[in-house]
């Protein structure tokens, strides 16, 4: 099949591909429910070495920068109490964590989460992670100019591979809440 966006050798529908993705990924796809069809969700293979958004684009195609979304991991705290969330936004923006993020989860500190706990809570590798598959009760906040996108390029749970996603579909991910300015420039 060929890719909805950017040139590669390799495309193949998640649902068909399930043995490329970490466990959790596989999971959600398996069990996708959102209001695009899980056959509209791609798989493509690409080199672990060039998964970072850089070296990615630089390899992969430029074009490929403006339809890319990173997703990181965010801890909010509050009185003791830590809640992790997950923030998707366009490859060309930060995460505004000390605004919208703080205020979204509110918390009264809010930062990046550390790569053991981002990796061993959403069972994920560093530098693929991505929204679809994550733990139940983390909240998903999602830069509405990710949603605005025909297709777009995360994470597949591994630095191996990535998912086409069309930006309508991480509107429906379970936790997802989409938002204005979560991503600055």
């Amino acid at each position: 099949m060929r890719a909805p966006i950017g040139h590669f050798d390799h495309a193949t529908p998640a649902p068909d591909c399930l043995d490329e993705l970490t466990r959790p990924v596989a999971d959600a796809v398996r069990a996708w429910r959102g209001g695009v069809p899980a056959e509209q969700i791609v798989y493509v293979d690409t080199d672990p070495e060039w998964a970072d958004t850089a070296t990615f684009v630089e390899h992969y195609g430029r074009d490929l920068l403006d339809q890319s979304a990173n997703c990181v991991v965010v801890a909010g705290k509050r009185g003791g109490e830590t809640t992790l969330a997950a923030c998707v936004v366009l490859s060309t923006t930060r995460v505004d964590v000390n605004g919208v993020v703080r205020r979204q989860l509110g918390a009264r500190k809010a930062s990046f989460a550390s790569m053991d706990t981002a990796t061993g809570e959403s069972g994920m590798e560093y530098g693929g992670i991505t929204p679809i598959g994550l733990p139940a009760d983390w909240p998903v906040l999602v830069d509405s100019a990710v949603v605005d996108l025909p297709y777009v390029l995360v994470g597949s749970g591994r630095r191996r591979g990535k998912l086409l996603v069309p930006g309508k579909a991480f509107a429906g991910i379970p936790g997802a809440v989409v938002l204005e300015g979560l991503g600055v420039a």
